[in-house]
């Protein structure tokens, strides 16, 4: 407890824990003057009545302001510490009859404590107050209405001013103190304000690289997947030109144009091997040097000439990120301002068909993502290829299956006729009959004709003929109905020869059929030879027919 009451408190405040030690160190500083009390009513016994009061009163002010000041009631301790004082000098003063030698030290110790403990106002409330005070005493006193009531001797004289200097010593020494730590936390602060704005130049500078390299990289990451993006669209054209455009020559340009449009690559080819697997042959291209060299018919020795060449003989991608270092690259005169080359096998099956080439202004232009977009397009190719010619291919057997079907249907039909000895029919108003061979309807100037080819698959076989009084006009629902008479006519044609063709065919099968049981029931040669010949005598209505046997021809 003593030790508590003995050292300055400590607050949560900083600023309250200053003034709180600075009251603390002021208050025993004004304890010097209860002994300065002591001392002088010791040496000058006459004066002890009038000392010992005034210090007994300053000893108790001093204890009541450190307990204020350790309970937190700084300003109050303060208060009562200077207004004690106050009233102590005022007192002194008084007794003196305004005789102000000893007491202007107090004064001024009392001046100091104003200011230290009250602030900048307490100074001059103070000062004015013993002015005021002093003034009065000095006035009654030189008027002759207040006398000393007590005289100073000399060891009051030395004592009094001696204690005085020191207590203002003292006050110096705590006000100096206050200053210098004033001054030692100012720097301190400035220190620290340096160090912060120091931190926060390189937060701000480093916030700033931080902010300049995230837009880069947002930049770049905004321009990497727009060039994905065009990438894909890419892509999708290409695969939306392969599901429209079937036709080669018309497919592979469009390709190339589509990838160097939305990969930005200056210079797309596609080269296809010839039918011996020599040569790559350049097919297509976007590039004014491509379409010189498609001009003059460019191609390239399969494995001995380019990174083409490399890719159609070796079936694997070939990239050339600096085309002056790579020793496969052809370095053509058509395309003198190539850097970076990349070549791609286009494939059907394990076979390979030709190569998917691109080439660019840049040095290491292709990445990864590259590479990987371009294969799967180059397969999009191969595939459209292959589809191509498959269907070239297949159009090309439909043409012949429909020329030959065609030649048969004429041929057929022609035989038909010939077999059935009848052109055709006739009708009017006698009924139906037979044209005549090399009858042919005769011109009439009162008669028009309406001819209607009996058409089967394309294929003509034969005229539907309608005449009409030549004043009458063939309405349009009369020309249709007619057409589809020929329609229906080449139909029921066709399966009535059908037909007939297949009885035909049917009944072949069954003579045949007939004759080998005939045959097989004989087990002898001669049997088996006799019984062939009578059968087929039958069959050819009295045909003479010879079995000749032997390996000479000679019968």
């Amino acid at each position: 407890m003593l030790r508590k009451f003995l050292s300055a408190p400590i607050f949560a405040d900083a600023e309250k824990t200053r003034a709180a030690k600075l009251l603390h160190q002021v208050a025993w500083a004004n304890a010097i003057l209860p002994l300065l009390g002591l001392i002088v009513a010791l040496a000058v016994p006459a004066n002890a009545k009038f000392v010992l009061a005034p210090s007994a009163i300053i000893a108790i002010a001093v204890v009541i302001s450190l307990i204020f000041n350790n309970a937190g009631q700084t300003t109050l301790a303060s208060a009562i510490l200077v207004f004690v004082n106050l009233a102590i000098i005022t007192l002194l003063d008084y007794l003196a009859g305004g005789e102000a030698r000893p007491l202007i030290l107090l004064g001024v110790i009392s001046i100091l404590l104003g200011g230290l403990l009250l602030g900048q106002r307490g100074i001059f409330v103070v000062a004015i107050y013993l002015a005021l005070q002093h003034g009065l005493f000095a006035s009654l006193n030189i008027a002759g209405t207040l006398t000393a009531k007590s005289s100073l001797q000399p060891a009051q004289n030395i004592i009094v001013p001696a204690f005085g200097y020191v207590v203002i010593a003292l006050i110096f020494y705590f006000a100096i103190s206050r200053l210098q730590s004033a001054a030692e936390q100012a720097r301190t602060s400035e220190k620290q304000l340096q160090t912060s704005n120091f931190e926060l130049r390189n937060l701000t500078e480093s916030l700033e690289e931080r902010v300049t390299e995230r837009t880069y990289e947002l930049e770049k990451q905004r321009n990497l997947t727009a060039r994905r993006s065009r990438q894909f669209e890419g892509v999708v054209q290409v695969s939306r030109a392969i599901n429209i455009t079937h036709n080669l020559t018309e497919l592979l340009p469009q390709i190339t144009e589509v990838i160097s449009e939305q990969f930005g690559f200056y210079h797309v080819g596609i080269f296809l091997t010839d039918s011996l697997n020599q040569y790559a042959v350049l097919s297509a291209a976007n590039s004014a040097g491509g379409k010189t060299m498609l001009q003059r018919g460019h191609q390239l020795k399969i494995g001995a000439q380019g990174i083409v060449g490399y890719v159609t003989r070796s079936g694997t991608p070939r990239i050339a990120l600096d085309v002056g270092a790579d020793s496969v690259h052809f370095n053509n005169p058509d395309l003198p301002r190539t850097r970076s080359e990349m070549a791609l096998p286009l494939k059907s099956g394990e076979e390979i068909i030709g190569a998917l080439d691109i080439q660019s202004y840049e040095q290491n232009a292709f990445s990864q993502e590259d590479v990987e977009a371009l294969e799967a397009l180059a397969d999009q190719v191969s595939l459209a290829i292959q589809n191509a010619r498959l269907l070239d291919q297949t159009n090309r057997l439909l043409a012949e299956a429909e020329t030959i079907q065609k030649q048969y249907q004429k041929d057929t039909w022609s035989r038909l006729s010939r077999e059935k000895r009848v052109t055709g029919y006739k009708y009017t108003v006698a009924g139906a009959t037979p044209l005549d061979e090399g009858e042919v309807s005769q011109s009439n100037a009162n008669k028009k004709e309406v001819l209607v080819p009996i058409a089967l698959r394309g294929e003509k076989i034969g005229s539907l003929v309608v005449q009409v009084p030549a004043n009458e006009k063939v309405n349009s629902d009369q020309m249709d109905l007619i057409k589809a008479v020929a329609e229906r006519v080449a139909l029921s044609a066709e399966n009535a020869r059908l037909f007939e063709e297949t009885a035909r065919r049917a009944e072949r099968e069954q003579v045949v059929s007939d004759l080998a049981a005939k045959i097989s029931a004989s087990v002898r040669t001669e049997n088996i030879l006799k019984t062939t010949a009578k059968e087929l005598n039958q069959i050819l209505d009295g045909a003479e027919v010879f079995i000749k046997l032997g390996t000479n021809g000679k019968s």
